[in-house]
């Protein structure tokens, strides 16, 4: 996209000028600058500290992460900063669990009492009323964290947030998800590209405000093939299974051969049904996030791209599962940092921005983190 003013242009590999002066090599909008053993000084640390202190220090953890991930992406001339604290995560969690997850453990222990007696009808009642709390607070916990992500992430001292409190996006999630899986599931992509747009369409960056408008149907292809998939792999198992049982049925005293064999065939296709449809959804997935965050714009004259391929996910997955048997489970604590680098590598901007008309973002500060969603073990974004 072509410089229109005094602001500085960006655009990636794909056209678009560069927003550096000629002549130097041509850079994107969006660079990472980190390296893995810089970061691994601050993650055996954590994992240290997490370690004697019984977890609780996970918290701050996930700040000194965050500062130095943060610290080393560069938007255009300027590198972001992250400003959050630990303590408004662990205040956040504390709250969390106070409102949300001990009254919750006491339902399932009052519920559980409620059918010893004899009373299903009101254990159940009483069970669908807190899983649809459950359900509607789920969607609450993704939409603030994302409100407080933006509002602790600065750039050129400007920071992002909403003026919206997530209250009727929680309700959102519910019905439309609820939509989604009643329609025998096929209309789950429209849930949750509706949501995507409904959430993102609700921030901003100072004085900017987000628009989202991606459309759900070039999904549905691959999400056919998405719900197809178990149905089609299982038939296959099964077949093969019959061919072999079938193929041992003329042999006299081999009953023992046949069990161990259909036994341990059956845990080695069952093993490559799901992951044959783990790779059928994460191809559904990667156009998923290429379409939904191509369709968002910051301001009028920002957009956004993001150009992970299929192949791109399998390759992340495959390390991250290799790295992770390798070292015995250890290699877990660099995923926090592949995972941004593969988002920050993959992100692309284009237009131009004025970042001397930038204003500050007037939308309040929110005084907890994410300590909701991390109640669900959710991701934000």
């Amino acid at each position: 996209m072509d410089s229109m003013g005094t602001g500085p242009a960006f655009g990636g590999p794909d056209g678009g000028e560069p927003w550096h002066e000629e002549p130097a090599a041509p850079e994107t909008a969006f660079a990472f600058e980190g390296n893995w053993r810089d970061f691994a000084k601050i993650a055996f640390t954590n994992l240290l500290l997490t370690i004697v202190t019984l977890g609780i220090y996970r918290f701050w953890a996930t700040t000194r992460e965050r500062q130095y991930l943060w610290s080393r992406t560069r938007f255009i001339d300027d590198h972001l900063e992250w400003t959050g604290r630990g303590k408004e995560l662990f205040f956040g969690f504390l709250l969390a669990t106070v409102l949300i997850i001990l009254p919750f453990a006491l339902i399932n222990m009052i519920t559980q009492g409620l059918i010893f007696r004899g009373n299903e009808g009101v254990a159940a009642g009483v069970f669908i009323a807190s899983f649809l709390v459950l359900f509607y607070f789920s969607g609450v916990a993704r939409f603030r964290a994302l409100r407080y992500r933006l509002g602790r992430t600065h750039w050129r001292g400007i920071r992002g947030g909403s003026y919206d409190q997530g209250f009727k996006y929680g309700l959102s999630h519910m019905w439309k998800y609820t939509v989604g899986y009643l329609a025998l599931g096929l209309m789950v992509p429209w849930a949750m590209v509706s949501l995507w747009n409904e959430r993102w369409s609700a921030m901003s960056f100072g004085q900017l405000s987000f628009r989202s408008e991606a459309d759900f149907s070039p999904l549905m292809k691959r999400y056919l093939l998405v719900y197809l998939a178990p149905f089609v792999l299982f038939i296959a198992m099964f077949a093969l299974l019959a061919a072999v049982t079938f193929g041992f049925g003329g042999m006299e005293n081999e009953n023992t051969a046949l069990g161990i064999t259909v036994a341990a065939l059956t845990v080695i296709l069952m093993v490559g049904v799901y992951a044959g449809w783990g790779i059928v959804y994460l191809a559904f997935y990667a156009k998923y996030m290429r379409i939904v965050i191509g369709e968002m714009k910051l301001g009028e004259n920002i957009e956004f791209g993001f150009h992970a391929s299929t192949k791109d996910w399998l390759k992340l997955i495959a390390v991250d599962i290799g790295l992770v048997l390798v070292t015995l489970g250890v290699g877990y604590i660099f995923l926090t940092y592949r995972h941004w680098k593969f988002f920050i590598t993959h992100l692309e901007a284009y237009g131009e921005v004025d970042p001397d008309a930038l204003t500050q973002s007037e939308t309040p500060m929110s005084k907890h983190g994410e300590g909701l969603l991390d109640a669900f073990d959710m991701g934000a974004i």
